[in-house]
């Protein structure tokens, strides 16, 4: 990819919940925008999608779909990402996908610009967005882990719907109104039981280690991000009735020793991150409040009870911004940061 003054730009999976966003981040945070380009399955070819103003009318995802285009942002699901990417990328366009298809491949960079900008190489052709619930936990985890060396990390989530898409957040409100009214609750579609009022230890499927997909990720993508094997994480990942944001409670053990106090410095100077934490006035992170801002949101830090050189913490951020849509273009602004100089 060359410098531009302005670029071609594909957003796959426009019509989804992270691909809408994705248009609206762009235009947000004034992205260089040549043209734009909004492409989606046949389902949804012809639907219009608002972008600085005026419509603009979503085409079918085709072979041809990338000529002419310099940035593509997928957002289509992991399968649509294994097969048009490479096809992407024989354009001369540069890919930035969101799905799972490519993080663990080796020699693709994955990304979170707050922590590891310099793993994103020379070879500019396919880049990562990772897992949401680990792009949080990572921004969280970057500072302490290059002051005081993480050796163990011990995490459980509480999602929210939205990521499992647009028919998960519809099937939680129809849930909830269902049992408000005292209705029987229709066909369950996205989850394999109620997600209305109910909690499920269950995202993703069930590997034969006893782990969810969805935990083997975090495990994975935490040691790639912060470009450390040695690091040793446990994850439980749950999904909860919650339409926006998610929400994670993290352990942290680290090598040298740390107070509470200094964590909290530490996080409140770095990139990205905004500490809450006053428990005497009950402020602390919410997902109803980090829902439609960019930012990581930390509070109740504070000593582990049981370790010396531990803390634990509680971290928040919206999975549709900061987790997808919103990391996808900042790895855009990178990218042509890089490509300019």
């Amino acid at each position: 990819m060359n410098k531009k003054e302005n670029y071609e730009v594909a957003v796959v999976g426009a019509t989804g919940a992270v691909g809408r966003r994705m248009l609206s981040t762009l235009e947000e945070r004034d992205f260089p925008v040549a043209g734009l380009t909004a492409l989606a399955s046949a389902r949804s070819a012809g639907q219009t999608l608002q972008y600085q103003g005026r419509s603009i009318e979503v085409r079918q995802l085709s072979e041809d779909s990338f000529r002419g285009i310099d940035i593509a942002l997928f957002s289509a699901g992991g399968a649509v990402s294994r097969q048009y990417a490479p096809i992407a990328v024989e354009s001369g366009c540069v890919v930035i996908d969101n799905s799972s298809a490519w993080r663990m491949e080796k020699g693709v960079p994955l990304i979170v610009p707050e922590v590891n900008p310099d793993a994103l190489g020379d070879k500019l052709e396919i880049i990562a967005n990772p897992n949401c619930s680990t792009v949080q936990m990572v921004v969280a985890l970057k500072p302490i882990q290059d002051r005081y060396r993480i050796r163990r990390v011990v995490v459980s989530t509480y999602q929210s719907v939205s990521g499992s898409g647009q028919k998960a957040i519809k099937e939680l409100e129809q849930q909830s109104r269902a049992v408000l009214d005292g209705k029987p609750i229709e066909k369950k579609k996205v989850y394999p039981h109620q997600i209305a009022f109910n909690c499920l230890p269950h995202i993703d499927v069930f590997l034969d280690n006893g782990y969810s997909k969805e935990e083997m990720k975090m495990v994975n993508e935490t040691r790639k991000i912060l470009g450390d094997e040695s690091i040793e994480v446990s994850p439980t990942t749950v999904r909860v009735p919650v339409f926006y944001s998610h929400s994670e409670a993290v352990y942290v053990e680290t090598e040298q020793p740390m107070t509470a106090e200094e964590i909290k410095k530490l996080l409140s100077e770095f990139p990205g991150v905004r500490v809450v934490d006053v428990p005497e006035k009950n402020e602390y992170p919410l997902a109803v409040e980090a829902t439609g801002k960019g930012e990581v949101v930390v509070g109740r830090i504070r000593k582990d009870l049981t370790r010396e050189n531990a803390i634990n913490f509680w971290v928040v951020s919206d999975n549709l911004l900061k987790g997808a849509a919103l990391n996808t273009v900042q790895i855009a602004e990178l990218l042509i940061r890089r490509v300019s100089s």
